[in-house]
């Protein structure tokens, strides 16, 4: 087979799934995507958080981070 041919099979079984994804994923309501958007920052900012946590040597600021963590885990409780 060609190279050419088997590239084209490729990117159009790549074009079907796209069409297939597009058509089964519903569209989020403007609430449901600021739901989305602020669960992902704060997800984001618990990752950087748990990795201050690991390097942090100061048993305050330690505490500190826990603390923030434990805040952040509150509100993504409530986002559910």
């Amino acid at each position: 087979m060609a190279r050419g041919w088997e590239s084209k099979s490729v990117e159009e079984q790549q074009a079907e799934m796209a069409e297939r994804w597009t058509a089964v994923r519903t569209p989020l309501s403007p609430d449901d995507q600021q739901r989305n958007r602020k669960r992902e920052g704060l997800l984001l900012s618990r990752g950087h958080l748990a990795q201050q946590l690991q390097a942090v040597s100061s048993p305050r600021h330690h505490e500190m981070l826990e603390q923030a963590i434990a805040e952040l885990d509150r509100q993504l409780s409530l986002l559910k």
